[in-house]
C-alpha cells in the first residue's frame, strides 16, 4: 500500500510541476526573455509563437508516449514503439504523399497519415504472422522491413518533389514545431487527447493483456475487441503527431520504460505519468533544439535520435543478457 501511494505521488507531482516546466520552456529560445516584450508587437509574437510549439510539443510527447505503452503491453516488450514497428513511418509516408500533392489542408494531412499508418501497421502484423500470433521477433523485423520500404518510397517522394516541396518534406521528416496553423494544432491536438483519454481508459484491459491473451481471456476480456482498439487509438494518436510535427522517434520508447521503472506496471498510473513525462520530455527537448547553436534551431527529431539511440542500445544489450520474453 505505501508504495502504490509513493507511486500515485510521482504522477500528482508531474502534474503539478507541468505548468511550471512548460513555462520555463517558453521563455528558452534565441532571444531569452528580453525577446518577450509585451510592449513591442514581435515580442508579442514571439511569445505565441513559442507557446504554440510548447503546447504542440507536450501534446505530440504525451501521444507518442501513450502509443508506447499501448505497443509495449500488447508486445510484453519494452523494444516496441510507432517508430520502431513502422507506423510513424507509415504515416509520414502518407502525410509526405499529401504535402506534395499540395493538399495539405488542415484536417486531411492528420487523415491521411491515419490511414497510412493502419494500412502499415496491418502489413506489420501480416508479415510477422507464422500461421497463428505474430511473435516479438516476427514484429519488429516485420516492423524494420516495413519502416524501410516506406523510407525508400519517402526518398523517391523527394526526388521527384519540386523546390519549394522538396524543402517542406525534408524539415518536416526531421521533426519540426513550428506550427503554421493552428487549426492543424488544434485538430490534431484534440484526436491526439482523445487518443490518450481513450487509452487510459483500456488501462485494466492493458494491465489484463501484459499477462499474455490466454491468461486475459480468463479475467474475462474480450481480447480480440481490446487489442483492435488498443492498436486503433495507439495509431491515431501517432498519426496524429506525425501529421502535425513529421518523423519523432524514440519518444515512445524512452518515455515509457523510464516511467514504469518509476510509478510501476499498472496502466491505470502508467498511462497518465507517461503522458505528462512525455509532454515533459518533447517540451524540454525542443527548448534545447532552439538555444543549443541559437541563432540556428535543430530539429527536434535529431534530439530525440541522439537520445533515445543510446538508450535503446543499452535497453537491447540488457534484453540480450537476460533473455527475451515471447
Amino acid at each position: 500500500m505505501e508504495l502504490r501511494m509513493k507511486r500515485s505521488v510521482i504522477v500528482w507531482w508531474l502534474f503539478l510541476l507541468s505548468p511550471l516546466v512548460l513555462g520555463a520552456c517558453v521563455l528558452a529560445g534565441a532571444t531569452g526573455i528580453s525577446g518577450l516584450d509585451w510592449h513591442t508587437a514581435t515580442g508579442r509574437a514571439i511569445f505565441w509563437l513559442r507557446v504554440h510549439r510548447v503546447a504542440a510539443g507536450f501534446v505530440i510527447g504525451a501521444g507518442l508516449s501513450c502509443s508506447g505503452v499501448v505497443l509495449q503491453a500488447l508486445l510484453r516488450n519494452p523494444l516496441a514503439d510507432p517508430y520502431i514497428l513502422g507506423v510513424s513511418s507509415g504515416a509520414g509516408l502518407g502525410a509526405a504523399l499529401v504535402i506534395v500533392s499540395g493538399f495539405a489542408v488542415a484536417g486531411l494531412l492528420p487523415v491521411s497519415a491515419f490511414l497510412a499508418a493502419i494500412l502499415t501497421l496491418s502489413v506489420v502484423i501480416l508479415l510477422a504472422r507464422n500461421g497463428g500470433a505474430p511473435s516479438i521477433y516476427g514484429l519488429l523485423l516485420s516492423g524494420v522491413i516495413v519502416s524501410s520500404m516506406c523510407s525508400s518510397m519517402l526518398m523517391l517522394i523527394i526526388s521527384l518533389a519540386s523546390a519549394e516541396g522538396l524543402h517542406s518534406i525534408t524539415w518536416w521528416m526531421l521533426g519540426n514545431l513550428q506550427i503554421v496553423s493552428s487549426s492543424l494544432l488544434m485538430i490534431s491536438g484534440t484526436l491526439i487527447i482523445l487518443g490518450a483519454l481513450g487509452i487510459w481508459g483500456l488501462a485494466r484491459n492493458l494491465n489484463a493483456l501484459t499477462l499474455g491473451r490466454e491468461m486475459a481471456h480468463h479475467l474475462g476480456i474480450r481480447t480480440g475487441v481490446a487489442v483492435t482498439l488498443a492498436l486503433a487509438l495507439a495509431t491515431l494518436t501517432t498519426a496524429a503527431s506525425v501529421g502535425l510535427a513529421g518523423l519523432i522517434g524514440f519518444v515512445g520508447l524512452i518515455v515509457p520504460h523510464l516511467m514504469r521503472s518509476l510509478v510501476g506496471p499498472d496502466h491505470r498510473r502508467l498511462v497518465p505519468a507517461a503522458a505528462l513525462a512525455g509532454g515533459w520530455f518533447l517540451a524540454l527537448c525542443d527548448a534545447l533544439a532552439r538555444t543549443a547553436l541559437a541563432p540556428v534551431e535543430i530539429p527536434v527529431g535529431v534530439i530525440t535520435a541522439l537520445i533515445g539511440g543510446p538508450f535503446f542500445l543499452i535497453l537491447l544489450r540488457r534484453r540480450r543478457k537476460h533473455g527475451w520474453v515471447e
